[in-house]
């Protein structure tokens, strides 16, 4: 503890230089990983190193802004936000630009975006305006409060339905399947955990089955190379994309599988061609950083003033970190090809802008725990509780 304060005053500091570091190698990467396609589709090796760029210099003020605006004031503006939101999510399917089979981004002023990464930040806000109206009242009656619990999740629900149908079931599972882990972290006693996850498990794969090559895809999750040609290839690729950097790695630039052997090198595979350039040392720097950053990112959400701050802290940390850790996850073959970038590393700029937003969020309640404003009930109610004692104070009218 001691060592925490002399070198950082809070812990916005750690959190900053760990985005800046993530930041710097992300963009390496993304040039390196994508000169060899910029090139040949392009005509321009730094097509996809400028545009990460701009999006970088449109995230880094909207990233101060959400840091600035006190965080409870989104519990005013969020249904805005998600009624600006559905109705992009509407327009992406009936005016969006086809990419190989999928409809999925709007064109505006030049600038290609995803409105599905924008609904994962507005899901997050939707949620926490939910589980903090039941964490934070005294006497919470269903009866009287549903309208607070009811329509938030049934706006999550309607937007992770139009994700699907663009369609994006891997986004579509982050849109609702993160408040929904909020929810269950912080409504739901640990002792029915057990339950809840085969269950959980068992809905996933009955969506999955309604279309055949979903599970195409959790077969050859299973076993690769059982059809390394065709369906299994990516995943093939990946691992030895990962494998063939050994300890130090071939050296920036110098990866070979960026050469149209791995397919989405830059994007949900850009970890890939990191490993295969950097090595194994480098991906236990990686691994570092987001362990670190996850760290002090509970550290903001446990030292909130509030419960609106701390649930909403802990969204975050399912979207980013947790995000982060499922990419890196997937890349590995530790869980099936479902498209979820790798925050700061991976190219795509809604998925940059919506990162750099929810860290400015979380910046900005680890701003107001270091100054001591309090906002909000007090700390009895707060989710840190344990769940069971937190429940028998509240008197739930079914």
């Amino acid at each position: 503890m001691r060592t925490r304060y002399a070198l950082f005053k809070s812990e916005t500091e750690p959190i900053i230089i760990i985005m800046a570091i993530l930041i710097v190698a992300g963009t390496i990467n993304v040039f390196s990983s994508s000169y060899v396609l910029a090139a040949m589709d392009f005509e321009d090796p730094y097509y996809f190193l400028w545009r990460h760029l701009k999006w970088l210099l449109i995230g880094a003020p909207i990233c101060w802004i959400c840091r600035k605006l006190d965080y409870r004031k989104w519990r005013g503006l969020m249904f805005v936000g998600m009624g600006i939101t559905v109705f992009l999510l509407i327009a992406v399917l009936f005016v969006g630009t086809p990419v190989n089979g999928a409809q999925r981004w709007l064109s505006v002023a030049g600038f290609t975006f995803q409105p599905a990464e924008f609904a994962k930040l507005m899901a997050v806000l939707m949620g926490t305006f939910s589980i903090s109206t039941v964490l934070g009242k005294e006497h919470f009656r269903m009866s009287e409060d549903w309208p607070r619990v009811v329509v938030p999740f049934g706006a999550i629900l309607a937007m992770a339905f139009l994700v699907y149908r663009e369609p994006d079931f891997g986004t579509a599972c982050i849109v609702f399947g993160v408040p929904l882990l909020m929810a269950v972290a912080l409504l739901i006693p640990p002792r029915y955990w057990l339950a809840i996850v085969p269950i959980g498990l068992g809905l996933a794969f009955l969506i999955g089955a309604l279309q055949p090559y979903r599970m195409k895809r959790i077969a050859v999750w299973l076993d690769p190379w059982s059809d390394a040609r065709d369906a299994g290839y990516q995943m093939v690729q990946s691992l030895s994309t990962i494998g063939s950097g050994g300890i130090f790695g071939m050296g920036f630039g110098d990866g070979v599988s960026k050469y149209e052997y791995l397919p989405e090198a830059h994007t949900d595979f850009a970890f890939a061609i990191f490993s295969q350039e950097h090595g194994f040392l480098g991906v236990l720097l990686i691994f570092f950083l987001i362990g670190v950053l996850l760290a002090y990112c509970i550290r903001v959400a446990a030292q909130a003033k509030d419960v609106f701050g701390q649930v909403l802290a802990l969204g975050i940390i399912f979207l980013v970190p947790g995000q982060a850790l499922a990419n890196l996850a997937m890349v590995a073959g530790l869980l099936p090809v479902v498209g979820v970038p790798l925050p700061f590393i991976s190219y795509g700029g809604s998925s940059l802008i919506v990162t750099m937003a929810g860290m400015g969020m979380l910046l900005g309640i680890a701003d107001r725990n270091h100054n001591g404003e309090a906002g909000g009930p007090t700390k009895k109610s707060a989710p840190s509780e344990p769940p069971e004692e937190r429940r028998s104070r509240m008197h739930v009218v079914r």
